[in-house]
């Protein structure tokens, strides 16, 4: 009997209710292993997490039998569980609604994993505001304004 035989690449963008600052530099290699068990656990493939103290990036090798919206949906519950669960921000912590998802080819699969490796360095020269506007722009993705992530510039 034939199988399915996919290879589907997906960068995943979202972030922390408000913009806060809240991901701290102790914890967050912890959070990002945190993520990358979640997106295991669900038979998906993490290639890389990592982001800033108000977003997180995760490169997913996404299968077909699962809906992205439910794996997003899933990473972004649980990791709130983990941190509340873990005390470490004052009051209660969660992401903000909705995130981007833009997919890549296997030739970019290096470009994109340094991409996301480099974080810290990358915001030094350009806001999330700007690499998120980017990246709508750069895959021609239609947005309104008005349902973007709150902006704190």
């Amino acid at each position: 009997m034939p199988g399915t035989f996919t290879q589907i690449y997906i960068q995943v963008v979202f972030a922390v209710k408000g913009r806060e600052n809240l991901i701290a530099k102790q914890w967050k290699d912890e959070l990002h292993k945190y993520i990358a068990g979640i997106i295991k656990g669900k038979d998906q493939k993490p290639i890389i997490v990592n982001g800033m103290p108000d977003h997180i990036h995760a490169f997913i090798g996404l299968r077909p039998a699962m809906a992205l919206s439910d794996l997003v949906r899933d990473i972004k519950n649980n990791s709130s569980n983990f941190i509340n669960g873990k005390k470490w921000v004052r009051g209660k912590f969660s992401w903000q609604e909705g995130y981007g998802a833009f997919s890549y080819s296997h030739s970019q699969i290096d470009a994109v994993y340094k991409y996301i490796l480099n974080q810290e360095e990358h915001h030094r020269k350009k806001t999330f505001r700007e690499e998120y506007l980017n990246f709508l722009k750069e895959f021609d993705v239609p947005y309104d304004e008005r349902y973007l992530f709150d902006w704190v510039d």
